[in-house]
């Protein structure tokens, strides 16, 4: 597969994600549904590595990707924490827009941190993002 079915699949999912995840915490705390869902994904990758026979670690693991894991890690489970009592409190129709300027908070961080050429193209689609999120929360 290709990054660009990749991708797809990817917002595809994310969308199923809030409908799923605004049914699945009726009635549950939010913090226990995202336990939850983090041993889901836990198994479903480990079921993923077993298919694909990729449980070979490579012989030296570097430290600093290690520790970019481990942040990204932290900050993907703080995401899903915030992200699951939001959809407690509000309509999932609400809440998936504005978590999408991820999006454009994640295009933000590739300019400063890893240096990204900034492009009319990027700039005129992080607009439209943030005006399409604006449009919808307001």
């Amino acid at each position: 597969m290709n990054w660009l079915t990749l991708a797809f699949g990817s917002a595809f999912f994310a969308g199923l994600t809030a409908i799923l995840g605004k049914l699945g915490v009726e009635g549950i705390n939010s913090n226990l549904a995202t336990f939850i869902r983090t041993i889901v994904v836990l198994f479903v990758s480990a079921g993923v590595i077993s298919m694909r026979n990729e449980w070979q670690l490579p012989q030296h693991i570097a430290v600093r990707p290690l520790m970019f894991l481990i942040l990204s890690g932290v900050a993907t489970g703080l995401s899903w924490l915030c992200y699951y009592r939001a959809l407690q409190l509000a309509p999932a129709s609400w809440v998936a827009p504005i978590d999408k300027l991820s999006v454009v908070i994640a295009i933000v961080l590739g300019i400063v941190i890893l240096g990204e050429p900034i492009s009319i193209k990027l700039i005129t689609g992080s607009i439209l993002i943030l005006a399409g999120v604006l449009v919808l929360a307001l």
